[in-house]
């Protein structure tokens, strides 16, 4: 697989909570952060922080709608939708990510806190 294309079944899986094709997709010594966050390292680690944020909701999908990569890395601008208190968030995310030997060895997320911060409070 190309860089692109390990990213975007890494995201695929990843987001269906499908961790047992996920995380070979991992580098094992992968370092994952949601900029803003302290940042995580390995298998195990990726998959709690994973599991932590999707059990918040019923439902998850990461809708790509730009990419490039240049060599090992690979960029991406999507919408990561949450469907929490019984209705969908959208939250626009950029994510930035490093392919070595067709491993994710580097991931990070930027996007901004307040609106997921303001999404996981139920309404009323």
């Amino acid at each position: 697989m190309t860089p692109l294309e390990t990213v975007n079944a890494f995201l695929a899986a990843a987001a269906a909570r499908d961790y047992d094709t996920a995380l070979p997709l991992l580098a094992d010594d992968v370092e994952y952060q949601n900029m803003m966050l302290p940042a995580v390292h390995g298998h195990e680690e990726v998959r709690a922080t994973l599991e932590g944020l999707l059990a918040l909701c019923t439902a998850s999908e990461w809708v790509v709608h730009r990419e490039v990569a240049d060599g090992p890395v690979v960029m991406n601008e999507r919408t990561d939708r949450f469907e929490l208190h019984g209705s969908w968030v959208d939250l626009p995310v950029m994510g930035v990510f490093e392919v070595v030997d067709g491993r994710i060895r580097l991931w990070r997320d930027y996007f901004d806190l307040q609106t997921v911060m303001a999404a996981m409070t139920p309404p009323g």
